[in-house]
């Protein structure tokens, strides 16, 4: 992704230089705790660090390596694209004005009203405070771990997160968390996938509009990277079964496809896939 040029986002927290250090659990309610763990199921989000400490602690700062710095500065530059790429598409399709939402680089560990983030958690959105999470770190992980390499399989992860926000904007998370609480568990995965794999095609949205700071292989580089984090081959790679009733992102082929749907349209229209009769 050539990205030489362009410039970089101000809406981004960087809180890589410094990590919070549990003191000790308390201060959380009966009814706090059931708000938490809620969000958590609603959003994927591991709450274990919060529950741990939820407000005390102490920091203790931390080296950035050259390497994370770099991959800080490309964060920043692709999350300026969103900004770009959403606020042109808000006010052309929909009339109206878009508010992005703020990037928080962190390494290791950090806090958020959605619960703790962590690098086992892996990026997330959390509607709560508008802000998606990214352990930079991550993208190593992404690569080695998961075998989706490539700068454009990184910036589509952002995109995907940056994505959660637009469905944020438009009011489908809070209609979907509604909804959610409201059936079985089996259909709440089933809501959940539809909410990711619409993500994954805003996110296919966003990368047409980017065709021109697009490379060659960029583009077999996301749908690489949506194929690697398809939950059926997630669950392979752990040594299980799929179970697709457990599945909350989608099969790695509808995640792909969804993606190209979006590139392939570049319409907000195209994403429902709340009523797409197949996914």
């Amino acid at each position: 992704m050539r990205l030489r040029g362009v410039r970089g986002s101000r809406n981004v927290e960087d809180r890589r230089g410094r990590r919070r250090v549990a003191a000790g659990a308390g201060g959380i309610g009966v009814g706090g705790l059931l708000l938490l763990l809620i969000i958590g199921a609603v959003f994927g989000v591991d709450m274990s660090q919060l529950l741990e400490d939820p407000g005390g602690g102490v920091e203790s700062s931390a080296q950035i390596s050259e390497a994370d710095q770099q991959a800080a500065e490309f964060s920043s530059r692709v999350l300026a694209t969103t900004e770009d790429v959403w606020s042109a598409i808000f006010e052309d399709q929909l009339g109206r004005s878009y508010t992005p939402p703020t990037l928080v680089l962190f390494s290791r560990v950090t806090q958020s009203p959605c619960g703790g983030a962590s690098g086992a958690t892996g990026p997330f959105y959390c509607p709560v405070d508008r802000k998606a999470y990214l352990d930079t770190d991550f993208f190593a992980t992404l690569s080695r771990r998961l075998g989706a390499g490539g700068d454009f399989a990184a910036a589509y992860v952002i995109a995907h997160e940056v994505a959660h926000h637009v469905q944020n904007e438009l009011g489908i998370l809070g209609q979907v968390n509604d909804l959610r609480q409201r059936v079985s568990q089996v259909q709440a995965n089933a809501l959940t996938v539809r909410l990711e794999l619409q993500a994954d095609c805003l996110s296919g949205v966003w990368a047409r509009s980017v065709q021109g700071l697009m490379e060659r292989g960029d583009l077999e580089e996301a749908l690489n990277a949506a194929r690697m984090i398809g939950d059926d081959r997630l669950q392979r790679q752990a040594g299980q079964i799929p179970r697709p009733h457990t599945f909350t992102h989608g099969t790695s082929a509808q995640r792909s496809a969804w993606f190209e749907r979006g590139y392939d349209s570049g319409s907000l229209a195209d994403c429902d896939t709340f009523s797409a009769e197949r996914l």
